[in-house]
């Protein structure tokens, strides 16, 4: 008997246990996550490639953003 198979022998028991103890204590114990041997999980998704902007465009925002906050100056300074 390898020492896999005591551990997995050992941990089925304390999972008997704490079954037990649960039953004993007067409560249903209560399940987390996915039942045992279930074969349902997400397939990983491919990263997302980075996108990736131009010094041009970055200045053609940031020249955008500039002359809205200037004009919305201005009409904060004629009220």
């Amino acid at each position: 008997m390898g020492l896999k198979e005591i551990l997995n022998q050992i941990d089925t028991e304390i999972a008997q246990l704490q079954r037990a103890r649960f039953l004993l204590a007067g409560g249903e114990p209560k399940r987390r996550g996915r039942k045992p041997g279930s074969k349902n999980v997400k397939p990983a998704e491919p990263a997302k490639k980075k996108r990736t902007m131009s010094a041009e465009a970055r200045k053609r925002i940031a020249d955008a953003a500039k002359k809205r906050w200037a004009e919305k100056r201005k009409a904060a300074v004629a009220k």
